[in-house]
Protein backbone atom coordinates (compact mmCIF):
# COMPACT_ATOMS: atom_id res chain seq x y z
CA UNK A 1 0.00 0.00 0.00
CA UNK A 2 1.44 3.03 -1.34
CA UNK A 3 -1.41 5.39 -0.76
CA UNK A 4 -0.91 7.99 2.48
CA UNK A 5 -3.83 8.25 4.99
CA UNK A 6 -4.54 10.35 8.01
CA UNK A 7 -6.83 8.22 10.33
CA UNK A 8 -8.17 9.88 13.81
CA UNK A 9 -7.59 8.25 16.88
CA UNK A 10 -8.98 9.07 20.18
CA UNK A 11 -7.07 8.69 23.10
CA UNK A 12 -8.83 8.05 26.27
CA UNK A 13 -6.92 8.19 29.85
CA UNK A 14 -7.31 5.48 32.22
CA UNK A 15 -6.16 5.47 36.18
CA UNK A 16 -3.33 3.33 35.01
CA UNK A 17 -3.27 3.41 31.25
CA UNK A 18 -4.05 5.11 28.21
CA UNK A 19 -6.30 3.83 25.37
CA UNK A 20 -6.30 4.43 21.63
CA UNK A 21 -8.75 3.28 19.03
CA UNK A 22 -10.05 4.63 15.22
CA UNK A 23 -13.22 5.31 14.89
CA UNK A 24 -12.83 4.60 11.31
CA UNK A 25 -11.46 0.87 11.71
CA UNK A 26 -13.78 -0.67 14.26
CA UNK A 27 -11.58 -3.14 16.93
CA UNK A 28 -8.38 -1.19 15.76
CA UNK A 29 -7.17 -0.54 19.58
CA UNK A 30 -4.30 -0.15 22.08
CA UNK A 31 -3.19 0.14 25.43
CA UNK A 32 -0.35 0.74 27.01
CA UNK A 33 1.14 2.99 30.29
CA UNK A 34 2.06 6.18 28.60
CA UNK A 35 0.34 8.05 25.66
CA UNK A 36 3.56 8.13 23.55
CA UNK A 37 3.47 4.22 23.38
CA UNK A 38 -0.05 4.04 22.68
CA UNK A 39 0.38 6.44 19.65
CA UNK A 40 3.04 3.69 18.11
CA UNK A 41 1.29 1.08 19.23
CA UNK A 42 -2.18 2.43 17.47
CA UNK A 43 -0.03 3.33 14.60
CA UNK A 44 1.25 -0.02 14.53
CA UNK A 45 -2.42 -1.55 14.80
CA UNK A 46 -3.32 0.49 11.81
CA UNK A 47 -1.04 -0.67 9.75
CA UNK A 48 -1.66 -4.34 10.37
CA UNK A 49 -5.62 -3.36 10.28
CA UNK A 50 -5.15 -1.86 6.82
CA UNK A 51 -2.82 -4.94 5.60
CA UNK A 52 -5.42 -7.64 7.13
CA UNK A 53 -8.52 -5.88 4.95
CA UNK A 54 -6.30 -6.40 1.97
CA UNK A 55 -5.01 -9.85 2.27
CA UNK A 56 -9.34 -10.69 2.90
CA UNK A 57 -9.63 -8.55 -0.20
CA UNK A 58 -11.68 -6.45 1.37
CA UNK A 59 -11.68 -2.16 0.49
CA UNK A 60 -9.63 -0.11 2.69
CA UNK A 61 -11.64 2.26 4.61
CA UNK A 62 -11.34 5.98 3.55
CA UNK A 63 -10.41 8.16 6.62
CA UNK A 64 -13.61 10.27 7.29
CA UNK A 65 -13.87 10.98 11.23
CA UNK A 66 -12.72 14.25 12.79
CA UNK A 67 -13.18 15.71 16.02
CA UNK A 68 -13.80 19.17 17.34
CA UNK A 69 -12.99 20.70 20.91
CA UNK A 70 -16.59 22.41 22.60
CA UNK A 71 -16.20 24.75 25.82
CA UNK A 72 -19.00 24.22 27.65
CA UNK A 73 -20.12 25.86 31.11
CA UNK A 74 -19.57 23.34 33.98
CA UNK A 75 -22.86 23.84 36.65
Amino acid sequence: MNKKLQYMVIIEKGKTSYGAYVPDLPGCVAVSETKEEVLELIKEAIELHLEGLQEDGQPIPEPCSTGEFVEVQAA
